[in-house]
């Protein structure tokens, strides 16, 4: 069975670190009171609008949810928009107007709910904090809420008394983002500007960020990476980056450190298959292109981890890498690979893929041979890498870095972002006297006027969580413009090749379920010999970001899902299976030529002289290769599990 050490759990969020002595506090400490329930009262109070004239609400904050009621001038017996749930809100701040006569203080939240069409929409709602005679008692009451919400946002305790103060809120967490500008259609970086880097500013977290110039660019960049400096290294693209990621942080010296580091993805590939699954996880429902984008940057700001196993993969050679995702032969890789030539389609290109790959159906012949998960190995060795933790590092700049960021890493961090709502005019129609102007606490971007309690507020960081004076910004910072982004000569970005070679991890833990491969298996091994159409052995749920191919499958189960379709089947029926794959039903399809087995290790033998493998979408060389699971080896972000359900 998996292990888990006494500080290692399930999940965390930002702020929360794992340490070993909490099951002794736990333990010796008083019960706790009762678990609060979704609709809990937190806070109920009543608030103004911005502009003063606008109506007057009554919020009332839960666990789940802001509630909104409109008090005045009338009262509404529907109310329309008053309920925002939290798991549609990236963050929230506190404002102050310049005017020294308004001894008002204001709280701001950005919140980005469903439309009707169901995607989403950014908006910002924001509340005048009016009822004290003095502008110092009012920004506490601001400060109160804000400092609470964000609490509920990272999953941090509120104190039983209702003394609610900033001084309960740590440092704001600091991500690495590396960008693909390659990734999908060459769009990424234009979503990372417009919707990435707003959402994280507005959940008040500190970032760097760096573009990847070539292939392979970000796993030499991990390798020498002060990794103390960051809680997490978020890859903007599609599924191809955190491989390399994960590799990097495998080939270090001290990888055994190095793997604990979170990692997170933002879909903007055109393989999003893992941001899939989080998306899954996270309780939305399944969604593509920017609504995938807009709700893993929600689940991101939420800051909620688990353990992620890794597959360790050895190839004929005798090399070795390391799988989040998946290994693949026959059909699964043969599209994975042809569809590089439509890559500007983006994700259409699987779709494209498919269809020619059913319209040339090839079988191939070969053995697969598995460890069943339910039979454990004779004499199992330690696992190495189980602990799991977030970086309990502080951001002190390193006195001499391993690696200098050369002048083509683009970096940007605490830079003005462009708004991506155009900013209203200062007057609010039919107001004849011109509103006053509100800024951030301590200074900072303006507040244009909002619509009671509605608008659009400025993009910066929080200030109930700043940065700490000595903070270390990128070495090489490029602000990023309104017009058009700034991109590398294209001298200095080469686009991926097929035909790159892929680099392979050199440390890791030993795989101690495994002979060397050539070796004859252990007897409580089953293998399966024939003729194939495609064998997939995958680690999380989703093959791709729309494709359920494990639909119970855990990012933290310690099994490989093995999925194996023989020869014989007829292309409609393969068709079925992939549509059917959308909805995760179709192992309920009775097909005879379709198999499952859930393992702990495998090895595959093709048979047949010509072929592609592929590992997490990456074509390594062809021939026999042999994987075992290392049960929670990695960290990864995912944002609390099944956070977007409503309240009862």
């Amino acid at each position: 069975m998996k292990t888990q050490r006494p500080d290692q759990e399930l999940t965390w969020s930002w702020g929360r670190r794992l340490r070993s002595p909490v099951d002794r506090a736990k333990a010796m400490a008083p019960p706790p009171p009762p678990p609060l329930t979704a609709s809990t009262p937190l806070l109920h109070g009543e608030f103004g609008s911005y502009p003063a004239r606008g109506p007057r609400f009554a919020l009332t904050l839960t666990p789940q949810a802001l509630h909104i009621q409109r008090l005045r001038p009338k009262p509404e017996a529907r109310p329309r928009g008053g309920l925002v749930l939290l798991a549609e809100v990236s963050g929230c701040c506190t404002l102050r107007s310049r005017s020294p006569s308004d001894s008002a203080a204001y709280f701001c939240i950005y919140t980005y709910p469903r439309g009707r069409r169901g995607g989403r929409r950014r908006a910002a709602r924001t509340f005048r904090a009016d009822e004290a005679a003095t502008y110092e008692e009012n920004r506490a009451e601001a400060q109160r809420w804000a400092t609470a919400l964000t609490c509920l946002l990272r999953g941090l305790p509120l104190p039983g008394d209702g003394d609610i103060t900033p001084d309960l809120l740590p440092r704001p967490p600091r991500l690495l983002l590396l960008v693909n500008p390659f990734g999908g259609r060459g769009l990424a970086w234009q979503w990372c500007k417009n919707h990435v880097l707003p959402m994280i500013s507005e959940a008040g977290l500190s970032f760097n960020l760096i573009q990847t110039e070539r292939q392979n660019h970000a796993r030499e960049l991990v390798q020498g990476l002060s990794l103390s400096e960051w809680d997490g290294i978020v890859t903007v693209s599609g599924d191809g980056l955190l491989y390399e990621v994960l590799n990097g942080l495998l080939d270090r010296p001290d990888w055994e450190e190095a793997v604990k580091t979170p990692v997170g993805i933002l879909p903007c590939g055109s393989g999003n298959a893992l941001a899939g699954a989080v998306n899954q996880h996270g309780g939305f429902e399944p969604a593509l292109g920017i609504d995938l984008l807009l709700n893993c940057s929600l689940l991101l700001c939420r800051g909620g981890g688990r353990p992620l196993d890794l597959l360790s993969v050895t190839l004929a050679s005798g090399s070795r890498c390391f799988s989040f995702l998946s290994v693949a032969w026959g059909f699964v890789s043969d599209v994975d690979i042809q569809s590089e030539r439509f890559r500007a389609l983006g994700s259409a290109r699987f779709t494209l893929g498919t269809v020619l790959g059913l319209a040339t159906l090839h079988t191939y012949r070969g053995r697969l041979s598995y460890l069943p998960a339910t039979v454990e190995p004779a004499s199992p060795a330690p696992a190495h890498g189980l602990p799991r933790a977030k970086s309990e590092l502080t951001l002190a700049p390193a006195p001499a870095p391993p690696v200098a960021h050369s002048p083509l890493h683009r970096s940007v961090s605490d830079l003005p972002l462009p708004l991506p709502l155009p900013l209203p005019t200062l007057t609010s129609p039919g107001s004849p006297e011109p509103l006053p102007v509100l800024s951030l606490n301590g200074g900072g971007s303006e507040l244009t006027g909002d619509w009671g309690g509605a608008g659009d507020a400025p993009l910066s960081p929080d200030p109930l969580l700043p940065s700490p004076p000595g903070s270390p910004k990128a070495a090489q910072l490029s602000p990023i413009t309104e017009g058009a982004p700034e991109m590398p000569a294209s001298s200095e970005l080469l686009p991926p090749t097929p035909d790159t070679p892929v680099a392979i991890s050199a440390g890791g833990p030993p795989d101690h379920l495994l002979p060397p491969l050539g070796s004859p298996l252990p007897p409580d091994w089953v293998t399966l010999e024939g003729e194939f159409v495609l064998m997939l052995a995958i680690s999380p749920s989703h093959l791709g970001a729309d494709l359920v191919a494990a639909p119970h499958a855990r990012f933290d189960d310690g099994l490989v899902h093995l999925c194996w379709v023989r020869s014989g089947i007829s292309r409609a029926t393969l068709l079925r299976l992939f549509l059917a794959m959308e909805r995760g039903s179709h192992f309920g399809l009775g097909c005879p030529q379709l198999g499952y087995a859930a393992a702990r290790a495998f090895r595959l033998e093709p048979l047949t002289p010509r072929g592609v493998l592929t590992v997490d979408g990456e074509q390594v060389e062809y021939g026999p290769l042999q994987a075992q699971v290392h049960p929670g080896l990695g960290t990864l972000l995912t944002g609390p599990p099944g956070c977007s359900g409503r309240e009862p």
